[in-house]
This record gives C-alpha cells, sequence and structure tokens, in this order.
C-alpha cells in the first residue's frame, strides 16, 4: 500500500511539474541558438508573411553538400525544411558548399550559392545560382556551371549576397580573401550586365575587409557591412560603413558585433532584417558557444539591432535570450 502511495505521489508532483513548464508554443523569446543544429552564415529574408533563415550547414566540406532551411512566423517558432538544395543536383558541385544568398522574383525563388572552395582559375567550381517554385524548395540548378568561376580583383568567387537597388537592378556582392567585388546580374540571373565602362566586376573592398558582405537601405543611405577576423577563431567580427551609392566608396566606420566573453565567441558573418512596415532591426548571424573549440560548432542566433540619432548602428548586444516574438 505505501509503494502504491508513493508511486501515485511522484506521478502527481511530475504532473504538476510538467504543467508548470512554458509549452514551446507558448515561448516568449526565441532563445539563442534559434534552432538546434550546427549552422552557420545565415541570410534571412521574408517572402509572404514568413521569415526565412537559409544557413551554411557547418561541418567539414566534404560533408557540407547540402542546404536546410528555416521559417517562422513570429521569429520564434522555427520550423525545419530539409535539404532545400543538395549537390546531388548541381553537377559541378562535389563539396564546400555556404553562404546562401536568396531572393524572389516573378515569382520564383533563387538560391546563389558558393561550391567547392576553389584555390584558383585552374579548379572547377564558385558561385552558382539555383532556383525553385517555393522558399522551401527543392532548389534546381539554373545555369548547369557556376556563375562566377574566376578569381576577378584577386576575390576568391564565395559568400555571395545579392541585392536588389531603389531602380530594381540586382547586384552581387561577393568575395573572400580580403577582396570585395561586385557585379550587376541580368534580368534572368544567368549572367551579367557591364558596367558604363565596360567592366563587369568591379572592386569595392573596404579597409578590413575579409569576407561575407552584405548591404540594405536606411533613410537613403547604403549600409555595406562585411566580416573581420579569421572565421574559425574568436575575433570573428562584424564591421560597416555607409555610403550615398551601392559602389561606395566606402570608408569603414568600426564594429558592430563581435564575442562576447560572457556568453559566446566569433560571432559574425551575418544578414540583416527590417521587419515589414515597422522600425524593427534584426541581425542574424553564427557564433560558437563557450564550450566549443572546434571551428564548424557554430550555431545561428538573432539579436535586435538599434541606430543612433545620426543614423550610426549601435554596437549589438549578444544574447542568451533572443529576441521577442512579432509576426
Amino acid at each position: 500500500m505505501i509503494k502504491k502511495v508513493a508511486i501515485l505521489l511522484v506521478a502527481v508532483f511530475a504532473t504538476a511539474f510538467a504543467s508548470a513548464q512554458p509549452k514551446n508554443d507558448q515561448k516568449k523569446k526565441s532563445g539563442n541558438p534559434v534552432f538546434p543544429g550546427w549552422y552557420a552564415d545565415p541570410e534571412v529574408a521574408v517572402f509572404g508573411k514568413e521569415y526565412w533563415i537559409y544557413p551554411t550547414y557547418s561541418a567539414r566540406y566534404e560533408k557540407q553538400v547540402f542546404f536546410d532551411a528555416f521559417s517562422s512566423k513570429d521569429l520564434v517558432h522555427w520550423t525545419k525544411h530539409e535539404r532545400i538544395l543538395d549537390t546531388a543536383t548541381v553537377k559541378w558541385a562535389r563539396r564546400a558548399l555556404w553562404a546562401p544568398a536568396v531572393v524572389e522574383q516573378n515569382k520564383k525563388y533563387y538560391i546563389f550559392f558558393g561550391a567547392n572552395d576553389i584555390q584558383n582559375d585552374h579548379e572547377l567550381g564558385g558561385i552558382g545560382v539555383a532556383v525553385a517554385d517555393r522558399p522551401q524548395g527543392p532548389f534546381k540548378d539554373l545555369t548547369g556551371r557556376p556563375l562566377i568561376d574566376k578569381f576577378y580583383n584577386g576575390a576568391q568567387p564565395i559568400d555571395q549576397f545579392v541585392f536588389k537597388d531603389k531602380d530594381g537592378a540586382y547586384y552581387i556582392f561577393y568575395g573572400g580573401w580580403r577582396h570585395c567585388n561586385v557585379a550587376r546580374l541580368n534580368n534572368t540571373f544567368t549572367g551579367f550586365v557591364p558596367f558604363a565602362d565596360g567592366t563587369t566586376f568591379k572592386e569595392v573592398t573596404p579597409e578590413g575587409y575579409v569576407e561575407g558582405p552584405f548591404m540594405f537601405i536606411k533613410d537613403g543611405k547604403y549600409y555595406f557591412m562585411w566580416s573581420e577576423g579569421g572565421w574559425g577563431g574568436p575575433d570573428y567580427s562584424v564591421a560597416y560603413a555607409i555610403a550615398d551609392s551601392p559602389f561606395g566608396p566606402f570608408r569603414r566606420i568600426g564594429k558592430i558585433l563581435q564575442q562576447d566573453p560572457a556568453v559566446a565567441t566569433g560571432a559574425g558573418h551575418h544578414s540583416v532584417l527590417q521587419v515589414p512596415g515597422t522600425d524593427h532591426w534584426y541581425i542574424i548571424y553564427h557564433r560558437r558557444p563557450l564550450d566549443e573549440t572546434h571551428p564548424d560548432h557554430r550555431v545561428t542566433c538573432i539579436d535586435r539591432m538599434y541606430f543612433d540619432e545620426q543614423g550610426y548602428i549601435k554596437p549589438v548586444k549578444i544574447t542568451r535570450e533572443g529576441v521577442e516574438a512579432i509576426r
């Protein structure tokens, strides 16, 4: 009898404890990381009434052969969409699939990606593009070959970002090895439109640039951002410049995202979100947990981003709590 009573009491207390815990659908904040798993280089987008994050699957290059995506209606609850693009559907790509950039045009979705981590102009690889009918794919190779496969102006063809200007023109910013180029994409995203001087790839490298370019417009100004430091170390960080044109000149202002020894290290390679119709700005980035030293052990996080009265970006406070829900 005593044994039965004890079992009953344990069951009652367990039920009461479980009832007191917040259910997943009652989460008030996203928490950081926003979803489980090793993911880096997150690209954020808004399609319809959903937020989307497209990250790199962070692993050794031979295992880095696909992309997953994550969708949310409120920045707090995320749904995973597996293998939206795989090297099995990109004949020229075999490894090191990374840093996706995603845009929507004419009810089609395009994902730009780097593959193979080429080290010279004689290797096969570089930046490619794939297309799908839905944000979650499946994506199929658009051109059957790399879109950019050479080291123009010294820039390794990786870390692409596609920017839509105020006049509707699309530009691709990209580059590793401390060089950044910009080129204008044609309307089908299968090639380029030369600039007025006849060149296709213009170098726009700011002081301190290493990789991971990103651009957005606020109050008529072009904010150009990039990553500095070593991606595998604790000093990875994000800096920025402001210009009157998407071509610069870009004068470095300073860092706005970096490690906090009390929270995480290696905070970098980001994207920026402005919630449509609001003045709410967010930075989505990857970082390394304090108990991790492996270079590939990176997680995707989100925190608020604020501006001062002069329009400069305030240093971002990286948190464990993340952000509140906002539809």
